[in-house]
C-alpha cells in the first residue's frame, strides 16, 4: 500500500515525470555577492529578497 503524500510531493512527482526541475531554488553565489536564481541580479551576502525583480528563497 502507498504512504500518503502532501499536495506538493505529488505535484513535484507530476512535474519530474515531465522533465521539469523540482528542486528548491535558492540563491546562486557569484564570487561575494549572492545572485537571483529568477533574473540574474546582484546583492549583497546579507540580501533576504530581490531588489529587481522581489524573489525570495
Amino acid at each position: 500500500m502507498a504512504t500518503a503524500s502532501t499536495d506538493d510531493e505529488l505535484f513535484d512527482e507530476f512535474l519530474s515525470e515531465r522533465g521539469h526541475e523540482t528542486e528548491n531554488a535558492g540563491w546562486q553565489d557569484d564570487h561575494n555577492k549572492k545572485q537571483c536564481p529568477d533574473c540574474g541580479g546582484l546583492h549583497e551576502t546579507s540580501a533576504t529578497e530581490c531588489s529587481v525583480c522581489g524573489w525570495r528563497p
